[in-house]
């Protein structure tokens, strides 16, 4: 499995292959948790990829409830054939808007994403618990839809609260931490091969000092992406203070942690970094 994720540019270790090996064996969903920024939505993009399954994705947020995960009704098309003289049920197959839990149930062989579940309230969380019990669902107008392939299913949470423990017995699970230097030089290498190698291993090296420091937000391994790559455009391929501060909204996205490394951190780090590589 590590080697399928690989091929689509997503650097596992043998923890988080086993784990994806078995989700997709097993049909069981997958619960991922980390820090933001350290790859969970795009696990799941590479699964589908590396499985040649189409991704079906519900992005969780306050207040999501069955009518945006699940299904509603064309309210408009039933006005209008009303109005036209239209016969036949209003409430059929024909008004039905899917949502994404129902595509996935309907499409067989699909990755359904739900992403960023800790956002979701208590209730979304139980009503979710029972559609992954049986992956089916009752629609009163119409009646019973059920998958006979279910679709693999990859669930993250950012842990901004508790998930129930009834949902994660559903459930395998991983914790994705931040990577470790040598495995971001890689991540790094395989996602923008156009840098210079020193300068990727100065810019893991400056990161990895970084996430020691008490920030307001860690940045993850898109904002190592995203950094590295403008440090290439405006820079001349080694990491200097300068260059660095002047690129630091690339990397650090909240105000309080740019100043901070500004005031008192980035020359060390910086230099360390030059060093690590030297």
């Amino acid at each position: 499995m590590g080697e399928a994720l690989a091929a689509e540019r997503y650097l596992v270790d043998e923890g988080l292959a086993t784990v994806v090996f078995l989700a997709l064996r097993l049909r069981k969903p997958l619960l991922v948790e980390g820090e933001p920024g350290v790859g969970k939505t795009e696990l799941a993009k590479a699964v589908a990829a590396a499985s040649g399954c189409e991704l079906v994705r519900l992005q969780c947020y306050e207040g999501i409830d069955v009518h945006h995960a699940l299904y509603d009704w064309d309210y408009p098309r039933q006005l209008l054939h009303l109005r036209g003289g239209g016969t036949g049920a209003l409430y059929s197959e024909e008004f039905l808007v899917r949502r994404p839990l129902l595509e996935a149930l309907e499409r067989p062989g699909t990755v359904l994403l739900i992403d960023e579940l800790d956002r979701a309230d208590d209730e979304f969380e139980a009503f979710l618990l029972e559609f992954l019990s049986d992956f089916q669902v009752t629609i009163p107008e119409i009646g019973v839809i059920r998958s006979d392939r279910p679709p693999v299913v990859v669930l993250t949470s950012n842990r901004t609260r508790e998930l129930h423990d009834a949902l994660r017995r559903r459930c395998l699970y991983h914790w994705i931490d931040h990577p470790d230097r040598e495995r971001e030089v890689a991540i790094v290498r395989t996602r923008r091969p156009e840098l210079p190698e020193a300068l990727v291993r100065q810019v893991c090296a400056f990161v990895e000092e970084l996430r020691w420091l008490d920030l307001y937000r860690v940045p993850g391994v898109g904002e190592t992406l995203d950094w590295a790559q403008a440090l290439h455009t405006v820079g001349d391929g080694e990491l200097t203070a300068d260059v660095a501060e002047r690129t630091l909204g690339a990397l650090l996205k909240a105000r309080e942690d740019v100043e901070r490394v500004r005031r008192g951190h980035l020359e060390e780090l910086a230099a360390k970094a030059r060093d690590a590589v030297a």
